[in-house]
């Protein structure tokens, strides 16, 4: 769909849930293992009580209440001292039961905000609900011989989950990405899931609507279903309120309902008709009691919470002067901005704007060539360390620097010890670097005349030119500072 501008007459309304798998060895309500569902067999990891088996008694994972009791904190949440399970029922073949076992009416936890970044500044998104409940399972369709069937795998059947859905506080597809990647963060901060969205463990559904601008009634709501990547998010976002808009504008209504995203079409596709709560029939779980937080262990939870992402952003901008873009590189992993902060107290020697722009252009750099996500065992803090401070006392110049950083990545050596091996001091002998310039004007005598005859530009060639022939190790600021010596000399002498 071509792009246009819909914002001076619409408005879209959007509110976003998301499912995040929960960090815990075994299920939410039996002691069958949590399994990676993309590379595991086939149900594996099933019993009687996660297959739906009749007259199984379910028993509720504290590990599980723990992990979203702690995100429900980290995003300023109500946390309910007594929540109740239910029976959501709805007939799909990955649903062993028949009904899932969620929370409905009373919730773990209510009414929270998460302040997110986008271009237009920070916003702050209200959060409605966040409460507990299992997984489905895993259907795979089969074509084979002209007949069409599918196959169940159970193993992520009841495996626990936290949905968190938001007030409808979101107004375009950037403010959908951004509030995805700021809850995405917070649940690798607060060590809830690994925010791993190729592998499902978290899911983002965004329900979309829109209105004219202006308007306090909001419109017909579609939903896109389990989207796992942040691209596929914005895109389909996009897709839809302008699909929203086309509607609104030709005089058709916007049906409710539930729609997929295409990604090879590039578009939304409608599903089912979109249920309403009293199409689940929620009512108690007969085999659960209240759920009851103890208030001593709240606030244990809650005194081990970390410091959240943007409270570390906006530190990290008046501790170590560092610019917003810079901080939320450095913040958006919670390993990322621990390797930072580790630096910084090792090199109270270095400017902290010179640590950070290491890592997120050298040290990033070499990470995405290796094909992996940040790991600081690649190059430990003190190698990096001990390779500025060697920069920084101008024994070796930048390109030498980004040349060891290289050697460093992933191996045991050290940068001084490299330095000595291969030769790599950096040479800043003056007398010496004025013997490499003379050399290099001495050979170029055409260059040297262009040069004078007005073309200054060539004053970087000849710059180049003394750094080939000192193999990369004379010290920049000398080079620059002796050859403009020698050719204010000779611009003179042709005056005369």
């Amino acid at each position: 769909m071509a792009e246009f501008d819909w914002t001076e007459k619409y408005e879209a309304v959007i509110g976003v849930e998301v499912h995040a798998e929960l960090a815990t060895r075994s299920k939410m309500f039996c002691s069958c293992a949590v399994v990676d569902a993309t590379t595991a067999e086939p149900n594996i990891a099933v019993c009687p009580v996660c297959a739906g088996m009749p007259g199984v008694l379910p028993v509720v994972n504290q590990a599980a209440v723990e992990l979203g009791v702690r995100l429900a904190l980290a995003l300023e949440c109500e946390i309910l001292p007594s929540s109740i399970f239910a029976r959501k029922n709805y007939f799909y073949p990955d649903l062993p039961k028949g009904y899932q076992i969620s929370q409905y009416e009373q919730p773990l936890a209510r009414n929270g905000r998460l302040t997110i970044l986008t271009s237009q500044g920070e916003k702050t998104v209200r959060i409605r609900r966040v409460h507990l409940e299992e997984d489905t399972g895993k259907l795979t369709h089969v074509t084979k011989d002209g007949e069409n069937y599918s196959l169940i795998d159970l193993n992520r059947a009841g495996v626990p989950l936290l949905e968190i859905v938001t007030e409808p506080d979101l107004h375009s597809a950037e403010d959908v990405r951004a509030y995805a990647m700021a809850l995405r963060n917070l649940l690798r901060y607060c060590e809830v899931n690994s925010g791993d969205m190729q592998k499902g463990v978290m899911r983002i559904e965004p329900n979309v609507s829109v209105r004219k601008r202006g308007s306090q009634q909001l419109g017909t709501r579609t939903e896109i279903k389990n989207l796992n990547s942040f691209r596929a998010l914005e895109r389909s976002v996009a897709y839809e309120i302008e699909r929203q808009v086309k509607l609104l504008q030709a005089g058709q209504e916007v049906i409710q309902e539930t729609r997929g995203w295409d990604e090879a079409q590039g578009k939304t596709v409608s599903q089912r008709s979109k249920e309403e709560a009293h199409d689940y029939r929620y009512f108690p779980e007969p085999d659960l009691p209240p759920l009851v937080i103890d208030p001593a262990w709240l606030e244990e939870i809650r005194l081990h919470l970390p410091e959240l992402p943007v409270n570390r952003w906006r530190r990290f901008q008046s501790q170590y002067g560092l610019s917003a873009y810079d901080a939320e590189v450095l913040t958006n992993e919670r390993i990322v901005a621990d390797y930072f902060e580790q630096a910084v107290s090792q090199a109270p020697h270095l400017s902290p704007k010179t640590i950070a722009n290491w890592i997120c252009g050298e040290v990033f750099g070499l990470m995405n060539q290796a094909g992996t996500e940040f790991d600081p065992y690649l190059l430990p803090v003190d190698s990096l360390v001990e390779l500025l401070s060697v920069l920084e006392e101008g024994a070796i110049n930048q390109p030498t620097a980004k040349a060891i950083l290289a050697e460093l990545f992933g191996s045991d050596k050290r940068a001084r010890q490299l330095i000595q091996e291969k030769g790599l001091q950096q040479v800043s002998d003056v007398n010496q670097i004025r013997q490499m310039v003379a050399q290099v004007l001495q050979e170029n005598p055409e260059q040297v005349q262009t040069y004078l005859n007005g073309k200054e530009t060539l004053q970087q060639w000849f710059f180049g030119q003394v750094m080939r022939l000192a193999a990369g190790k004379a010290n920049p600021k000398v080079v620059q500072q002796v050859l403009q010596e020698h050719l204010d000399h000779l611009k003179t002498s042709a005056k005369r």
